[in-house]
């Protein structure tokens, strides 16, 4: 029984690191599933939550304000979400240059300022996106051109780092480039399983209001738009721009919030994870489902290993093992040269300690959906 708990928990662990990645690869090869794009312009509308924002949102509505898209087409929706800060005092300044600005006076998080301002939305498409992050001026362009196939509902950005911060930047820069991968050939076979956060276009027709305890709408709307039929797909071309984080401390509270979303978004998604009525749900459950539960079956790996250990082939296993989690160490607390070397494996370590606060948070109720900015 022991050995059948280790040889399933790292069979799992490889397919979901692993496999997943080359069966999808393989899958987009012999089976893409092409797309009809177009030089459109249909009428869009950008819609962006923010809270205490003021040391960045001026610098947000000139980058919103400098895209290239025709303006009769294009309108901006702002709402702060009762900020205590000059964020509203900012924004009030751009009221001049046609943006919508939207005081909310109790605060309600993201879920509610959105609900809010796709109400008051007119384009065909929405935008949504988040205040920090720096959006290339062609990326409106890269996104609609999509749309022109009428069986893509949502199309997220490529999110590029601008700035890589010490080894934990260098990490997820590491991190990021096997995610893009992998986001990139779900999207040749079908969608993507949710968008980056800091960029999206969804039909407005597909906009489905949030509870407003939602935590991710980056994966929320977009599998409610595959939920109703239709795909999400990665627009490597419509580029948007963040630095990475530069301690652990702030990686670490940015995942366990995600991953806390992800869980969430099980409970709130579940039909799509039923194969007899999802098409995406095989996607779901090998990209997201395990990537949650690799915690537990790193621990149950490592539990059967100590017991295995006796035997000759389990102890080199165990050897491996330790000295992986040796160098997570190091990546940590050793010296600044060793901490750039070992990066990868500490990372992989801090996602998978940030999986299980998240279930933690979401368990308890103690993950918020109002955001507080870094």
């Amino acid at each position: 029984m022991v050995a059948f708990l280790f040889w399933a928990s790292g069979t799992l662990l490889f397919y979901t690191y692993v496999g997943y990645p080359i069966v999808v690869w393989i899958w987009a090869m012999l089976s893409p599933r092409p797309v009809s794009c177009s030089e459109a312009t249909p009428s869009v509308s950008i819609l962006m939550s923010v809270f205490n924002e003021e040391k960045v949102i001026a610098r947000k509505m000139e980058n919103l304000l400098s895209l290239d898209y025709p303006k009769e087409k294009l309108e901006i929706l702002v709402g702060s979400d009762a900020s205590t800060d000059g964020t509203l005092r900012i924004l009030k300044g751009y009221e001049g240059e046609g943006v919508a600005v939207v005081p909310v006076d109790k605060r309600g998080g993201k879920p509610n300022v959105m609900n809010r301002l796709a109400k008051q939305a007119k384009g065909d498409l929405l935008i949504l996106t988040d205040a920090r992050q720096r959006i290339d001026s062609l990326a409106l362009r890269q996104l609609v051109k999509h749309f022109s196939d009428p069986a893509v509902g949502c199309v997220s950005g490529e999110l590029f780092s601008e700035k890589v911060n010490g080894s934990v930047g260098k990490g997820m820069g590491l991190y990021w480039r096997y995610e893009k991968f992998i986001r990139t050939q779900e999207s040749k076979v079908d969608s993507v399983i949710g968008a980056t956060g800091a960029l999206y276009a969804l039909r407005r027709c597909l906009y489905r209001p949030m509870k407003e305890e939602t935590i991710l709408d980056g994966l929320f709307l977009p599998m409610q738009a595959v939920a109703q039929g239709y795909r999400t797909l990665l627009a490597q071309e419509a580029a948007v721009y963040d630095d990475t984080s530069s301690t652990s401390r702030q990686e670490y509270e940015r995942k366990a919030r995600t991953l806390a979303g992800n869980y969430q978004s099980f409970v709130q998604l579940s039909a799509l994870l039923n194969p007899l009525r999802s098409r995406v749900a095989f996607q779901f459950i090998s990209h997201k489902l395990l990537r949650i539960l690799a915690p537990f079956l790193l621990v149950c790996l490592f539990v059967s290993n100590l017991l295995l250990f006796p035997h000759p082939l389990y102890r080199v296993f165990g050897i491996a093992q330790a000295a992986f989690y040796g160098a997570a160490l190091l990546g940590a607390v050793g010296p600044l040269r060793l901490r750039c070397c070992f990066s990868a494996p500490y990372l992989f370590c801090l996602l998978n300690l940030s999986a299980l606060v998240g279930l933690y948070r979401y368990l308890n109720g103690h993950q918020q959906v109002t955001w507080k900015a870094p």
